[in-house]
């Protein structure tokens, strides 16, 4: 082991970055209270004098501390939706919390948005949560109360392959499993909506408030003539001494959660995946300071190194490869005791033997090559992986094309795409292009993945894809035979960037669920735990086969 890092100088750049990056987690600290207000105070008024509790309340008494629950895609829907009203956290709740010691997956409608009505992105918020049971083998808890599909967006939320029905299928898929799910009808449950906690393996319904069924009220008279009300057609006592859909009728709310709390503490123990971990020992130096390392503009350079000091046990690494492709940063640490294998791109300004000058953030063929090789020795000895992402994409020109940049970068691909242990993606500044894959983007199945607030996710800089957007702007107006004036080209290129950079910064990201959560970074190293221990749930690893790898 080796230590890395040095004690920060508090000069006039550090200071800067560190107000920046203090000033982006204000501004998302206030944004993330006004969206856990759901539909507003009012909503949450009228919610609570029918004697409910709200959704973030039902969380909290089911949980055994409020301060343990791992919230996930607080931030989605947000600037979604809007000719609606919008969808705060899309209507629906979810993360990890502890119920009688051990983690679970809660997901909780919230009936104060829209009477908790699903929009396309509650769908995939929802099958979010089940990826995440069904990957690491954790009980899920559904506390429901939802008036169903939000109609006026049915046709992008009901028919595919990733819409609505997949989540029924998944409650089939999790049972099968030997994953227990549990449901608790705490409001309306109608139509497709029904089969969601019918189909898990035990459902409570409380009385006077929990109602299930295809259809209510209104549509039966619609549809058959027949005359009747809600609780007489699918309330707690009909669902569960007549039609014997539901186990358990509950007084009230409160009840209802000590129940599933009295049914989860009567839980097995089951098996863990074996990571290794021993005792935790802090940073020597502070993970706040992380603040002050990062640049304002991501494109600058600064030494990841010291990242990585403030985040690994004791500022202690085993770096592997440390004198070879040097703009990827390949490394065995502890993480709050958990060994894991971390690949973070470097984005200060190197030299090496093999090139006269690096530059940060590029992956190189030697550095990709590096990377490769040691996702299979992670792999071998049953390691999780941490990929710290800062990279504008893999080296391009002729040097790079006669080097074999595509066939190495192929290599890190491939060994990314096939690596079985538990990957860990944490966005840091950069994502762009083929760099986003390689360095396990979303589309890699990550078991988790997040953001720093400064992150930028696109398939290029805004500079470069400005300039391109622009030069085939002007082109198509030469062919209309009009010229653009400076002025003109000004303005049009600062219409161009201000577009580009709205949908390369981590909210609108976050939104659409491409990552899990914008997380603060002083906070890195407990999500990377909380992480780990959760993976460690699943013992049933596939065996690492890493197909055809080049050399």
């Amino acid at each position: 082991m080796k230590k890395i890092g040095s004690p920060i100088q508090e000069n006039e750049t550090y200071l800067k970055r560190d107000d920046y990056q203090k000033e982006l987690l204000r501004k998302l600290e206030a944004l993330r209270n006004k969206i856990k207000l759901g539909g507003g105070q009012k909503a949450i008024e009228k919610h609570k004098a029918k004697g409910k509790l709200t959704a973030r309340e039902r969380i909290a008494r089911l949980i055994d501390d409020e301060k343990s629950f791992f919230e996930l895609g607080l931030f989605s829907a947000h600037g979604m939706y809007e000719e609606y009203g919008g969808a705060p956290s899309s209507g629906t709740i979810y993360g990890i919390g502890k119920i009688n010691g051990k983690n679970h997956v809660i997901v909780a409608n919230d009936a104060t948005v829209k009477a908790g009505a699903w929009f396309p992105i509650t769908a995939k918020k929802n099958l979010r949560a089940q990826e995440i049971a069904i990957e690491n083998k954790l009980p899920i808890i559904y506390l429901v109360d939802s008036a169903g599909v939000f109609l006026p967006l049915q046709d992008e939320i009901f028919p595919d392959k990733e819409h609505f029905g997949r989540i029924f299928r998944n409650n089939a898929v999790i049972s099968s499993m030997g994953i227990p799910q549990i449901a608790a009808i705490m409001g309306p449950c109608v139509a497709g909506g029904a089969y969601l906690p019918i189909m898990s393996d035990e459902a409570l319904i409380v009385e006077g408030e929990g109602s299930v069924f295809l259809a209510g009220a209104h549509l039966v008279k619609a549809a058959i003539g027949e005359v009747i009300d809600n609780e007489s057609l699918g309330g707690a006592k009909v669902q569960s001494n007549i039609s014997g859909v539901t186990d358990y009728i509950m007084k009230n709310d409160e009840e209802c959660l000590d129940q599933i709390r009295s049914l989860t503490g009567k839980f097995g123990d089951r098996a863990t995946a074996g990571f290794n971990r021993e005792k935790s020992k802090p940073p020597i130096y502070s993970p706040k300071e992380i603040y002050g390392l990062l640049p304002e503009d991501t494109i600058k350079p600064y030494d990841m190194y010291e990242v990585i000091a403030r985040i690994v046990d004791e500022s202690s690494i085993d770096e592997y490869k440390a004198g070879y492709g040097k703009t990827v940063i390949t490394c065995y640490a502890r993480i709050d005791g958990w060994a894991v294998g971390i690949i973070a791109n470097q984005r200060s300004v190197v030299k090496t033997e093999m090139h006269e000058m690096q530059v940060g953030g590029v992956i190189y063929s030697d550095s990709a090559d590096k990377a490769a090789r040691f996702i299979m020795n992670c792999n071998q000895r049953k390691i999780p992986l941490v990929f710290l992402q800062d990279v504008t994409g893999f080296m391009v020109g002729s040097r790079a094309e006669q080097g074999g940049i595509i066939k190495d970068g192929a290599k890190m691909v491939n060994a990314v795409a096939n690596s079985v242990v538990p990957k860990i993606t944490i966005i840091v500044g950069n994502s762009f292009g083929a760099g986003n894959y390689a360095m396990c983007g979303k589309a890699y199945d990550p078991r988790f993945i997040f953001a720093y607030p400064n992150a930028k996710i696109a398939v290029m800089g805004s500079s470069q894809a400005s300039s391109v957007l622009l030069d085939i702007k002007l082109k198509q107006v030469e062919k209309e035979g009009k010229r653009f004036s400076d002025d003109d080209r000004k303005k049009l290129l600062d219409e161009i960037i201000k577009s580009y950079e709205e949908k390369n910064n981590p909210m609108y990201a976050a939104a659409r669920l491409w990552i899990d959560e914008i997380i603060d970074p002083a906070l890195t190293r407990d999500y990377i735990s909380i992480c780990i221990e959760v993976a460690n749930n699943n013992p049933d690893m596939p065996k690492f086969n890493p197909g055809v790898i080049q050399t």
